[in-house]
């Protein structure tokens, strides 16, 4: 009977399996002792039926057997009972604790000052976190049951109804702040990631930059008219793929703009790439415009020299005919060296033209 009024419930789910243990090795012996109280029934009832002269003593003292056997069989239920409900209990405590740690293991990561050092790491960074929201996601399930199990444990087990509650609050506390953990950290990766694709934005269009100067600065002066025409080509097609990256600059800077209008916690850095590369891009216009003009003029005193040239080496040959003293030996010769002479005035005349 000492077993069966015990009060002692377990401090853990482990304790209380051990107190279970025991009671199931104590239901073991007392459904052993059934068959002896049926012995004693059996035995007092043939001794009634016998008419024994202490059959008032029997009688008193088989019903007393009787009684202390159903109030020990009533008391084990109500054991029974009791062990059962703690375990249910301690099994919610334990469950809420597993829960709870698992909640705060990942809080220390959601805690994390690493928000990236370039775009690799952010976009790393970014798919662990969000391996980490589907395991919020699918713990969200739990916590759910949990509350629910809270509930019913409240009115299956009122004598514990504070101290579940408290489980349940405590619960309900972590779910919330890691929740809002998750948010503020994928919200602050968000905006290191919007911040390291524009510096990578950035760093592409600068390299080009340099790399577009250097090939625009490369080329030398033509020394003919032929390479002249090269070099105005070639920096027509320069200016062509100039002309294509205009929408890389757009994007770049309305990306820039958006970050300096959300307030993002690295606006000066951003300012200072903004103006940084509005400023390359102005450098290598000019440029480009610059070395337009220089290659039109190469163009303008090429086509110089070469006309140059050309009038040269038609008064070099013209200076022959001149000298010429044949002046005809008969009417037939002269008229033909006058229409050579006629044809060599309006030669004349149009090589000036050329030449004014």
């Amino acid at each position: 009977e000492a077993i069966v009024t015990s009060e002692e419930l377990g401090q853990d789910l482990e304790h209380v399996e051990v107190l279970q243990k025991k009671f199931e090795e104590f239901q073991t012996d007392l459904a052993a002792h059934e068959d002896r109280v049926n012995e004693v029934n059996q035995f007092a009832g043939k001794l009634i039926q016998e008419q024994h002269p202490e059959e008032e003593l029997i009688k008193s003292k088989q019903d007393e057997v009787n009684a202390s056997w159903q109030r020990l069989k009533g008391l084990a239920l109500q054991r029974q009972g009791k062990l059962f409900g703690a375990a249910e209990v301690q099994r919610f405590n334990r469950d809420v604790d597993e829960t709870i740690s698992w909640i705060k293991e990942k809080g220390q990561l959601m805690a994390s000052d690493d928000f990236g050092r370039d775009l690799a790491s952010v976009q790393a960074l970014l798919r662990k976190h969000e391996g980490l929201e589907r395991d919020l996601a699918a713990l969200e399930d739990k916590v759910k049951a949990l509350c629910a199990e809270a509930d019913r444990l409240q009115q299956s087990h009122p004598i514990n109804a504070s101290q579940i509650q408290v489980k349940r609050e405590e619960l309900i506390a972590n779910w919330e702040q890691i929740r809002t953990l998750a948010a503020e950290r994928h919200a602050r990766l968000n905006d290191s990631y919007r911040l390291q694709r524009f510096l990578a934005d950035f760093r592409d269009l600068t390299s080009w930059v340099t790399e577009m100067k250097a090939l625009i600065n490369a080329d030398e002066l033509a020394n003919d008219v032929a390479g002249a025409e090269a070099l105005l080509d070639r920096h027509q097609e320069h200016k062509g793929e100039i002309d294509a990256h205009e929408d890389s600059f757009k994007s770049a800077d309305e990306s820039g703009q958006a970050l300096l209008a959300a307030g993002h916690y690295a606006s000066d850095e951003v300012k200072e790439k903004l103006t940084i590369l509005s400023d390359e891009r102005s450098a290598l216009l000019e440029l480009w415009e610059l070395r337009r003009q220089q290659y039109e003029q190469c163009m303008d005193l090429q086509l110089f020299y070469r006309d140059t040239e050309q009038v040269d080496n038609w008064m070099s040959k013209q200076e022959a005919f001149l000298l010429n003293e044949d002046l005809g030996d008969s009417l037939d010769s002269v008229e033909a060296l006058l229409k050579k002479h006629e044809d060599f005035e309006k030669s004349l005349s149009a090589q000036e033209e050329k030449i004014t």
